[in-house]
């Protein structure tokens, strides 16, 4: 299992790359979480990213500003979606690092959480 780059670990934001169907990449500034060699991050199961995903696993990762400048080099990884009862601990990890989300409303109609592993 490959360490989290170093360019990655305690980044505020990262980049995620993921690919429609015809190859082409679409970068989003997103929250995350690290453990164990790997980063979680959650969002709402009828956004783009999410179909992607579920159509393609293989992402690539950069450490960004928070409007998704990216500031480093870019990783692979592949994305798990986790199944509901691994959710929590997703949610501990990201709301330990975040304090906005720790407001419900805010993030009300996040549903879907997963895993992305570098390398």
């Amino acid at each position: 299992m490959a360490p989290i780059p170093a360019e990655i670990q305690g980044q505020r934001y990262i980049s995620l790359a993921t690919f429609r169907k015809s190859g082409v990449a679409v970068y989003t500034p997103i929250w995350f979480a690290e453990d164990r060699n790997k980063l979680y991050f959650m969002t709402n199961s009828k956004l783009g990213k999410c179909k992607r995903i579920r159509n393609n696993p293989q992402v690539k990762i950069a450490p960004c500003t928070m409007r998704g400048k990216i500031t480093g080099p870019e990783f692979a990884g592949t994305v798990r979606i986790l199944r509901p009862e691994e959710h929590a601990r997703a949610r501990q990890l990201i709301n330990a690092k975040y304090w906005l989300a720790r407001l419900p409303w805010l993030w009300r109609n996040t549903d879907t959480y997963f895993e992305i592993t570098p390398g």
